[in-house]
């Protein structure tokens, strides 16, 4: 057959360790004998943002602005142990977090569901997809490591010169501690709002919002007053139609709804909350490695990549030469939802189908009992067969082709 022909590059951001040697296989295996596949390429690898003090992040999500859709893959974000390992000129902050600033938009993420893998939570019997605002919060704070004795203060100066601050802590002689200062912007918290609400009723699916206003009276209490107007205001008429509510509540009183739940819903989270939650249910459904994550951005912007990380363990056996079974699903995911969203924007019917029978590819060899280390641990199909890294992906090159 010949090859599919695309009309506008995908925005290629490659990544760290095991999941860039997936990337690789990815494209060689499953993407390239069927596409004539245009990217533009950014190595976002630790090394490249190190050598170019991090202004490749920047360029990689103002490239996804000129070219509306990117696919990226997992990268490390270091810690001084990273630092240390490959001898970085400093610790660079999150390179999703750069991007997401950038580009202002939600991060939607939803469990990939295949036959044979049931969800830990025995009450869950749909997906629940997590709303992560993208923008602020802990991943573009500023910190401080400070020794008293001294005072540790919030200061904004207006632009005519006028401060306001306020006292956070009042450091004795010789005690140490460290101090952070978080911000968000309102209009980046009404395109997060809207965006859920977009999403919730496209799905026809009731949606949650959940911040800990309470205890934040300023911070979390704007995000839940922006949702309650802008519901009132703009959305309420429409979900009543569509026979869905919003819900707000406490993120604990949240979490412990959620275990209880049938799921079916999409979980509004603020930034750090949206990590942690979504890594969890992940987990409970299945696998870290199955679950989708799209960037989106009400500028019309499309972000598509692996929910986890760099899968550092596989890696160093990699390295030794020692064979791995690392499940690849999300990573093949993120590359079919960018193709089928460039197929859409640019009306190739062809590259929509190649993405849906790549992701049909996946989940039947899966199905089939041919599957990863991870999932055999803990499919409820009989004799399933734990294939390598390699031939996993090689395993679902041979069904594509039937597919195609």
């Amino acid at each position: 057959m010949s090859k599919i022909e695309m009309k506008t590059p995908l925005v290629e951001m490659d990544g760290d360790e095991m999941t860039r040697i997936i990337w690789q296989e990815i494209k060689d295996e499953l993407i390239c004998p069927f596409i004539d596949l245009k990217t533009e390429y950014f190595d976002l690898g630790l090394k490249k943002r190190d050598e170019t003090n991090d202004r490749i992040t920047v360029d990689a999500a103002e490239a996804t602005k000129k070219y509306g859709v990117a696919v990226k893959c997992a990268t490390i974000t270091p810690n001084q142990a990273r630092v240390s390992e490959y001898g970085l000129k400093e610790m660079y902050k999150s390179p999703n977090g750069t991007i997401r600033a950038i580009l202002d938009g939600t991060v939607f993420r939803a469990p990939i569901l295949v036959k044979g893998i049931e969800p830990n939570v025995r009450t869950w019997e749909k997906p629940i997809t997590i709303a992560r605002h993208a923008y602020g919060d802990v991943y573009k704070d500023s910190e401080m490591k400070i020794k008293g004795p001294g005072k540790a203060e919030i200061v904004f100066t207006d632009a005519e010169g006028n401060a306001q601050r306020q006292t956070v802590f009042d450091f004795k002689e010789g005690e140490s501690g460290v101090f952070k200062g978080e911000y968000n912007v309102l209009s980046s918290i009404e395109s997060f709002a809207r965006s859920c609400f977009m999403f919730a009723l496209d799905r026809k699916e009731d949606l949650w919002f959940s911040s800990k206003d309470t205890i934040s009276k300023k911070y979390d209490h704007t995000f839940k007053d922006v949702f309650e107007e802008i519901y009132e205001k703009e959305f309420k008429d429409s979900f009543e139609k569509a026979g869905i509510t919003y819900f707000y509540t406490l993120i604990d009183d949240a979490v412990a709804r959620v275990m209880k739940s049938k799921g079916g819903f999409v979980w509004a989270l603020k930034n750090y909350d949206g990590d942690v939650m979504s890594d969890m249910l992940s987990s409970a459904f299945g696998s870290l490695a199955m679950m989708t994550s799209v960037l989106v951005s009400p500028h019309g912007y499309f972000e598509y990549e692996a929910a986890h990380g760099t899968v550092q363990r596989h890696y160093y056996k990699h390295l030794k030469g020692e064979e791995t079974s690392t499940n690849s699903v999300a990573s093949i995911f993120a590359w079919s939802g960018a193709l089928r969203k460039r197929g859409e924007l640019d009306n190739i019917n062809e590259l929509c189908d190649f993405a849906d029978k790549l992701e049909k590819a996946t989940l039947e060899t899966i199905e089939s009992g041919k599957m990863t280390g991870d999932l055999v641990l803990i499919t409820s199909l009989k004799n399933p067969e734990k294939l390598s890294t390699e031939a996993f992906i090689k395993e679902i090159a041979n069904r594509l082709s039937k597919l195609l």
